[in-house]
């Protein structure tokens, strides 16, 4: 087994509201809300109508001429509505489906088979489709239903990465517990089966040796795998990232992995694989971690695709002061104050962090115990004790101070003062020069800034002052690669 890593980065130790290794299945709702674009692929238009009785499993929508995955209705029941609503900055169609009470069954994929090595390569592909399993992570799962930019024979390299690099993750052994291994391992070889040319490639957490020995064990036979067993710094789960410390090829930004032949899956995706195939599940549940201290218990819940994010959260939050809904990523991820909205089948975790707006007086120079910082404390690092976080930013915005921290901990090697400066100046090509479009907005720079300046954001208005200007960096990066699918790319990134 090879460790790998790369330059910068940031290692998260310590948090207090890490999620246990729980899950608790959560009853059906009485309404669910099924947005008609979830994953990778363009929105789609309903196949059903006001009035129409549905069953969980039933295909709500499709479309077989576009990049896109089917969907389906989570649960028994009629359509309500079909509406657009606002859905985190874009306008999403919706089918809204009030529960008949009739149970928890589903109707499954027509096709599956527990004995999935006698299906063909297509009608195993055909299973992915139906599933909308296909619509994973950023790239999709190619097949040969227009599923990805890409197509099945194309992918050279497929990652699969569980090593847990935010400050809160879904637990890997929640998600590799008893059985689920195994359907882990089984998901990897039907990968295997419809991408024959792709080398296999599985990060995973360094600390979860247990895990990995399992896991070593399974696959000893599997031709072409390798385990890169690694230290969870963040951004580490970016495919930015992950391809250049796994394949030691340069990635080009702005652009999908899928672009040059790579395909980039987490855990859960993978287990999907295996249950639409040898299962007949249609992707209509998702795990959702209920991280950060405000939550009253830090566990995972299965959840319907579709439920409204009320339904998950009520009774659940501490009573002890306001707190702040992060979703998916503190670090980057969207702040959540309409709880009728529904999750999707992307969302993997709910973070609750206390709200906190009191100015502190001289916070810079407080010991900050249960702060994190890039420069811990002799006395801090001995105590070990549980880190805390909130909304505060512990102090007002300063001049930079010229530290390096931010080009210390850049994943991609820029210079974030140095941007930051020349965009606050009214600089354009100089920014170019400087490699603002290699920038993959992690937020780390800022995260990590003791002058509490708001360099990321600067760094992506910069960005989007150069598109609007005029300025191309694809005349910059398609040179230097073999891309593949860029008409498709482009025509999917416009929906989404």
């Amino acid at each position: 087994m090879m460790s790998k890593t790369f330059p910068g980065g940031y290692n998260f130790k310590g948090f207090e509201g890490q999620p246990k290794p729980q899950i608790v299945s959560l009853d059906a709702p009485r309404k669910v809300i099924i947005p008609l674009s979830q994953g990778f692929g363009a929105s789609l238009e309903p196949l059903v109508k006001i009035g129409d009785k549905v069953y969980a499993g039933q295909v709500i929508a499709r479309d077989d001429g576009s990049v896109s995955s089917t969907i389906h209705s989570s649960i028994n029941g009629k359509v309500l509505e079909i509406k657009k609503m606002n859905y985190f900055k874009r306008e999403i169609s919706m089918v809204v489906i009030e529960s008949d009470g009739t149970g928890e069954d589903y109707r499954k994929i027509e096709g599956y088979s527990a004995q999935w090595e006698k299906l063909s390569s297509e009608e195993i592909e055909r299973i992915l489709y139906t599933s909308g399993v296909t619509s994973l992570d950023r790239e999709g799962i190619p097949t040969r239903f227009k599923t990805s930019i890409i197509g099945p024979l194309e992918v050279e390299n497929l990652i699969i990465h569980g090593v847990g690099s935010e400050v809160y993750n879904t637990s890997l052994e929640l998600l590799l517990k008893g059985k689920e291994v195994y359907k882990f391992v089984e998901g990897i070889k039907i990968l295997k089966r419809i991408m024959p040319q792709a080398t296999v490639h599985l990060a995973l957490n360094k600390g979860k040796k247990p895990v990995i020995e399992r896991i070593r064990k399974l696959t000893s036979t599997l031709p072409r795998f390798k385990i890169y067993p690694m230290v969870p710094k963040y951004p580490q789960g970016y495919d930015e990232v992950l391809v250049p410390i796994i394949l030691n090829k340069k990635f080009p930004y702005g652009y999908s992995a899928a672009n040059v032949s790579i395909v980039v899956l987490n855990i859960q995706a993978v287990v999907s694989v295996f249950e639409a195939v040898a299962e007949g599940k249609p992707l209509i549940e998702r795990k959702i971690a209920l991280c950060g201290s405000c939550f009253k218990e830090n566990i995972h819940v299965n959840v319907k695709v579709g439920t409204p994010l009320k339904d998950i959260i009520k009774d659940r939050l501490k009573k002890d002061g306001p707190s702040r809904i992060v979703l998916n990523s503190l670090l980057t991820g969207p702040e959540l104050n309409d709880f009728s909205l529904p999750i999707d089948r992307t969302m993997s975790q709910l973070i609750a962090i206390p709200e906190d707006a009191e100015r502190k007086f001289l916070a810079f120079a407080r010991p900050g115990l249960r702060k994190d910082s890039y420069t811990r404390s002799f006395l801090s690092n001995f105590l070990k004790a549980k880190k805390r976080v909130d909304t505060n930013l512990c102090g007002e915005q300063r001049p930079c101070i010229q530290c390096g921290y931010c080009i210390d901990v850049c994943p991609v090697r820029i210079i974030p003062t140095l941007l930051y400066r020349y965009f606050k100046s009214g600089g354009t090509e100089i920014l170019m020069k400087y490699g603002i479009f290699n920038c993959i907005d992690c937020n780390l720079c800022t995260y990590l800034c003791p002058s509490k300046l708001p360099l990321s954001k600067s760094l992506k208005d910069a960005k989007a002052r150069l598109i609007e200007s005029g300025c191309d960096h694809s005349l910059c990066i398609l040179p230097k690669f073999n891309m593949k699918g860029l008409n498709e790319y482009k025509g999917v990134k416009v929906i989404r």
